[in-house]
């Protein structure tokens, strides 16, 4: 199995715990706003530094509206960035080896 498939079962997962708030009744928006920001930070982490600020956001914003649960943004934004290799970040001089230079 792939190192991108591994981040898609990855995805597939965050979704379906981004999901889950949606059966429980009373809680949900109380775990939503709890899950909201934590799950920004995953997706900062997971889609890297560029595509990551925007993710992040997206991903923020989709956790707090309160009908928006059903939409999966892990697996949409895999699919745009790792299958379709949209907006493909470019590797920065940190990223390059010493002996690359020389």
């Amino acid at each position: 199995m792939g190192n991108k498939y591994i981040k898609l079962a990855k995805c597939v997962l965050l979704d379906a715990i981004g999901m889950a708030s949606v059966a429980i009744p009373v809680a949900g928006p109380v775990i939503d706003v709890i899950w909201a920001p934590v799950a920004a930070s995953i997706s900062y982490k997971l889609f890297g530094n560029k595509r990551g600020k925007y993710t992040s956001l997206i991903t923020f914003i989709e956790e707090l509206l309160p009908v928006t649960d059903f939409i999966p943004s892990f697996t949409i934004f895999w699919i745009l960035f790792d299958f379709l290799k949209i907006g493909k970040e470019e590797p920065s001089f940190s990223d390059t080896r010493e002996a690359d230079l020389v």
